[in-house]
């Protein structure tokens, strides 16, 4: 369902006001999410009060904002319910934003980059910079001691994710292609 582009703005207005002013929180917007919620927290009056929002295990400042009740209490007076809804990862978190399933989103930079540029319709309303946590692992048995020996073999990995790119850059590295590889999509 379409939404207007004022009522979009009010959107990402408040959500990223209440979200700079408990904690910082990585998300993304969809352009026509959460503006019935937002919009109600700005005072535009939306019929809908609920904003709803992804949390990760992935990102623990979503959990840490949603164990203490920062964002509901912050909305309270608008009349705001907030509604958690758990990620299973970044390109989850940014199916729900295109689907409209969720208001907020929280994904990856990468993640967020690579389905802007495929055109989706997102808006990154603040950005969480900390090192990245990915590995490559394999259990002795595999034989595989480095990145090399992955050639030819199949790869767990999430495509549109941080650890596929991190995924990408180490077989680069090792003067391997994506194509030596075969990445088994999570």
């Amino acid at each position: 369902m379409a939404r207007p582009a004022r009522l979009v703005r009010s959107a990402l207005t408040a959500v990223a006001v209440v979200t700079a002013a408990t904690l910082t929180l990585t998300g993304c917007a969809g352009e026509g999410s959460g503006t019935s919620a937002a919009n109600a927290a700005a005072g535009g009056g939306g019929n809908a009060k609920t904003l709803t929002i992804d949390f990760a295990t992935y990102n623990p400042l979503s959990l840490v904002i949603k164990q203490k009740g920062w964002l509901e209490a912050a909305l309270k007076k608008q009349g705001v319910t907030v509604t958690w809804v758990q990620s299973a990862g970044s390109n989850k978190a940014n199916e729900g934003l295109r689907s409209g399933a969720l208001d907020v989103g929280s994904t990856a930079g990468s993640a967020a980059l690579l389905a802007r540029a495929n055109g989706s319709p997102i808006r990154a309303i603040d950005i969480y910079s900390q090192p990245e946590w990915s590995a490559l692992v394999t259990t002795p048995k595999t034989g595989i001691t480095s990145v090399a020996d992955l050639k030819g073999k199949s790869v767990a990995a999430t495509k549109g994710t941080d650890p596929y790119f991190f995924l990408l850059q180490a077989l680069a590295a090792n003067g391997l292609k994506a194509s030596d590889v075969t990445v088994q999509n999570l």
